[in-house]
């Protein structure tokens, strides 16, 4: 079954976590092509911002300020989305998302409760809903971005990497419900985006744990005389954003790894875990170091 959809006119995308980052990115790429959007995001200045630039490119779109991480306000936004584009749902792009930077025994119970909540519980607050109306028409692609920490594993982030892997199961079993059915669903595996996520994360942005932990590893390497961790390169969020649009309108059936050397990451952890901490050792010390300074 060809369950490829064609982005158009006709074409209704929903789009949580849209007011920058990917979402904005992704948004802003399909309102090129004009295909109806539903936009929704907690803040409502930024999302007003990002929904006026799309109106611009010409494109008809739904703005809706809501937190997916609770139960009535995602589902409202997938209804209010129906029901605004004449009961029709092509795509949902489950993008909202935040990280944490803790060690496991530093991490409350709340940022557990909350990395699960916003990173994966969204996933059936939204699909509830919408998943009846693309069984219906016989067509439809669910997109979830995870992460490629949904397959392998940094430090002093636990609960997130946590998260992702649940997503990535999700989607797995989703799937097994979908076949034949017209619905697509696709997860996303992002290495390090140039976006505010890794300044913006819960406790302390890990986005300076990682910087002075790289910093250090080069120092480990050239004293233990091992190679340095393997590292993608940084992308754009316009880049991913065009995976992503390629996976919609050429659903891959598989997990896709947007950098470049990060597919060959996941199936050496996924090979052996002691091997993945052993290419990545300087990395994982560099980081503990960096850690430990800081507490």
């Amino acid at each position: 079954m060809n369950n490829s959809i064609s982005l158009g006119p006709e074409t209704v995308v929903a789009i949580t976590g849209a007011s920058s980052g990917i979402g904005a990115a992704l948004a802003e790429q399909l309102a090129e092509r004009r295909v109806r959007l539903a936009l929704c995001a907690r803040r409502p200045g930024r999302l007003a911002e990002i929904a006026a630039r799309v109106r611009s490119h010409g494109a008809d779109v739904l703005d809706v300020v809501a937190d997916v991480s609770i139960e009535e306000q995602a589902a409202n936004f997938i209804e209010q989305t129906i029901k605004t584009f004449g009961g029709r749902l092509d795509v949902v792009v489950a993008n909202a998302g935040r990280g944490h930077c803790a060690a496991v025994e530093d991490t409350s119970t709340e940022h557990i409760h909350s990395m699960f909540a916003l990173n994966v519980y969204q996933l059936w607050y939204l699909l509830r809903p919408a998943l009846p109306v693309m069984k219906a028409q016989r067509r439809g692609h669910i997109i979830a971005i995870s992460s490629i920490v949904g397959k392998i594993a940094y430090p002093y982030n636990a609960a997130y990497v946590a998260a992702k892997h649940a997503a990535i199961g999700f989607i797995a079993a989703l799937r097994t419900e979908l076949v034949e059915t017209g619905v697509e669903a696709t997860v996303v595996c992002p290495s390090g985006v140039q976006t505010e996520w890794a300044q913006v994360t819960d406790s302390a942005p890990i986005s300076e744990l990682f910087a002075e932990g790289i910093a250090r590893s080069r120092i480990i390497a050239q004293e233990r005389n091992i190679p340095r961790a393997p590292l993608q390169r940084m992308m754009s969020a316009s880049e991913v954003a065009q995976q992503i649009i390629a996976a919609i309108e050429m659903p891959p059936g598989r997990d896709i790894f947007t950098h470049e050397g990060s597919e060959e990451l996941v199936a050496l952890a996924l090979g052996s875990r002691r091997a993945y901490e052993d290419a990545m050792l300087p990395l994982l010390l560099g980081m503990r170091q960096a850690y430990e300074a800081r507490h």
